[in-house]
């Protein structure tokens, strides 16, 4: 589920970069709701409820501005920084979800993982830490994607955190459906009327279809089924299918550090899985 989840995941920074010239809050508002009419339709189909019962709701959009802020900064980073330092340092966020599983949860990872863990973290340090390229600007989309990276653990615990408690499809459609509504005022504020192209929205469609509704969906199923951590690795190969997605599709050709840098964090995941 996990891998499935990546391959997904990978076209999120293709997708979202031809969304443009839309602000980063209309395309996070428009993959959420998106993502959150295709979920809540295959719940439907499953006979699971739409939304959780009413006590539950404050914890949901909790869940919800967490999950808001993770697509806000990871996009609005997008348009500062490279794709592969976007994605690198979005996928610090193992070290982060390790340590809230052990905080939160009480699962803490094997000793023998951390190798892998820290291998991980080395790998994405290498690709984005030796970078001849580096300005303010990719400062700020750095500073944007760290932010991401936290908020990201913290969606990730939250989501292995509901398991036992509700159906799949019900919490994914309700975390969409109430991160849409905490994106909703900030898109109308930078609405762009001019923006909406024949490329822009379709991208936007795709970015909520495959990345997030199909993406994270499995994510979630993944966590739900795994440790936290070993979940949050596999997903760090989008790092990976981003850049080469990248490459192909955008020509963003990545430098010799990124292409050690991935191939460093694909070894860390491997000694965690083993």
């Amino acid at each position: 589920l996990a891998v499935a989840a990546v391959s997904a995941f990978s076209t999120a920074p293709v997708l979202v970069l031809w969304a443009a010239p839309l602000s980063a809050f209309e395309i996070t508002l428009g993959r959420l709701v998106t993502g959150a009419a295709a979920i809540w339709v295959l719940a439907r189909l499953q006979r699971q409820p739409h939304l959780p019962a009413p006590h539950d709701l404050v914890r949901f959009a909790g869940i919800g501005f967490i999950t808001a802020l993770h697509f806000i900064c990871y996009i609005a980073s997008l348009s500062f920084t490279t794709i592969a330092h976007a994605l690198a340092l979005v996928y610090t966020a193992p070290i982060f979800v390790a340590l809230f599983s052990a905080w939160f949860l009480k699962e803490p990872i094997a000793p023998r993982r951390w190798v892998g863990v820290l291998v991980t973290v080395a790998g994405i340090a290498v690709l984005a830490g030796f970078e001849p390229r580096l300005n303010s600007r990719m400062i700020i989309g750095d500073l944007l994607a760290l932010v991401s990276a936290v908020t990201y653990a913290l969606y990730s615990i939250a989501g292995r955190s509901q398991r036992a408690r509700y159906p799949l499809f019900t919490y994914a459609g309700t975390v969409y459906a109430l991160a849409a509504l905490w994106a909703l005022p900030a898109a109308a504020l930078s609405f762009t009327p001019a923006g909406y192209t024949w490329r822009s929205v379709p991208a936007l469609l795709g970015a909520g279809l495959i990345p997030l509704a199909a993406g994270h969906t499995l994510y979630n199923a993944a966590l739900r089924r795994i440790h936290a951590t070993t979940a949050n690795l596999i997903a760090t190969q989008e790092v990976t299918g981003g850049m080469v997605l990248g490459a192909l599709l955008l020509g963003q050709v990545p430098q010799t550090n990124e292409i050690v840098g991935a191939l460093v964090a694909l070894a860390g995941v491997a000694l965690v899985l083993v």
